[in-house]
């Protein structure tokens, strides 16, 4: 909302610039004894009428880059909460898996008890299961304490509070897809589509016109014209007229088109920047997004299943009373590492994803954004 107030701010720049120069208006009045003189001018400033069309043009396009500039805005904070909504159904993710350790521990746990009462367990076995379940309800509370940090960090992306910060998210993350993206055309996209090379090309377009308007104006700045009408003691009120100009003695206006030409070549090389800097920020968006996905898709071709075809055998050895039910609690133990690091793979996946629709869209540096405008405001001379 604050971006768009900004647009509402050059909106009414470019209205403004369309509009007709007020007239003035001066009263002059000198007497000595009965003898006074009168003068009444009406002036009106005929260089703003003159360049009212180039300089009306030139906010129109600042109000394109403004436009440009509040999307961006809104762009930015939709990945945000993409991200910020990655990242809280991952962790609540797991921590619902991090209270199922528990649940497990404690069940070992228990029977550790009920064996060592028995005298069939060894106190170093039984301590063995207690220090799993106690570290199992650490890794629980801190699990639950930053999926609360992160549910709050996507209600403050949103600008929730009250009763619409209860939120209802999903259990899980998104399943991995079958196939990752390919990078065909991905840079050549990127630099039509990007908002910054966008904004770019039109504050140089603008640079370019208000350069043509800084040379046009460079010995004639200021120049106003109005009726007149003057009337000395007791004589008729004669009528006439009045021209004010600028009178370019000392100055020629050569360091103001210097100045124009200096802000045009800074924008210029701007825009190739950006646009360099956006090939670079694709390709790289792009490698960590493969990366992710082939970690995630490892996780879930080969080191899950294979967990689970271990499970499965440890779980027939134990029908066949082979091994121990704490070996088999104890194997369960070793799938912990390899769920719990898949579904952080699954998460930065997604981001990763996010990362690289951004880098497609680009943003917008405010500061980088804004700069010196050529020319500047055109002098006004005093009332006459």
């Amino acid at each position: 909302q604050a971006s768009y107030a900004e647009l509402r701010i050059a909106e009414s720049d470019r209205v403004q610039a369309g509009r007709l120069p007020n007239p003035m208006l001066a009263l002059l009045r000198t007497w000595s004894g009965d003898e006074f003189k009168i003068e009444r001018v009406v002036g009106i400033d005929v260089m703003a009428l003159l360049t009212m069309k180039s300089r009306g043009a030139i906010e129109a396009r600042r109000f394109e880059a403004a436009k440009i500039r509040a999307a961006a805005s809104t762009v930015a904070v939709a990945f945000q909460a993409r991200r910020a909504f990655l990242d809280v159904v991952g962790a609540e993710q797991a921590a619902l898996y991090a209270a199922q350790v528990v649940e497990s521990a404690e069940a070992g746990r228990d029977l550790a008890r009920e064996l060592a009462g028995t005298g069939n367990w060894s106190r170093l076995a039984l301590d063995r299961e207690h220090v799993f379940y106690a570290e199992s309800m650490l890794q629980l509370a801190r699990a639950r304490e930053q999926a609360h940090s992160r549910r709050e960090a996507l209600i403050r992306t949103l600008g929730l509070w009250g009763p619409r910060a209860a939120i209802t998210l999903p259990e899980r993350l998104p399943d991995l897809p079958d196939a990752a993206d390919g990078m065909q055309d991905l840079e050549q996209r990127a630099i039509a589509q990007r908002l910054d090379i966008r904004l770019a090309t039109l504050e140089l377009d603008a640079t370019a016109r208000a350069l043509g308007l800084t040379k046009a104006t460079r010995l004639v700045n200021v120049l106003e014209a109005g009726p007149a009408q003057t009337r000395e003691g007791g004589g008729p009120m004669l009528n006439g007229y009045e021209l004010s100009l600028d009178v370019p003695v000392f100055d020629w206006g050569s360091a103001r088109v210097k100045r124009a030409q200096a802000i045009y070549t800074q924008r210029m090389m701007r825009v190739r920047e950006t646009a360099i800097t956006a090939r670079s920020q694709v390709r790289e968006a792009y490698i960590a997004y493969r990366t992710a996905y082939d970690i995630a898709r490892h996780y879930r071709d080969e080191i899950v299943p294979l967990r689970k075809r271990i499970s499965d055998e440890q779980l027939l050895r134990y029908n066949g009373m082979l091994i121990s039910v704490f070996d088999l609690l104890a194997d369960s133990r070793d799938q912990v590492a390899s769920v719990n690091g898949y579904i952080d793979a699954l998460r930065q996946f997604w981001v990763a994803s996010a990362n690289l629709q951004q880098a497609m869209v680009g943003s917008i540096d405010e500061a980088a954004s804004q700069g010196p405008t050529p020319g500047g405001t055109p002098a006004r001379a005093a009332v006459h």
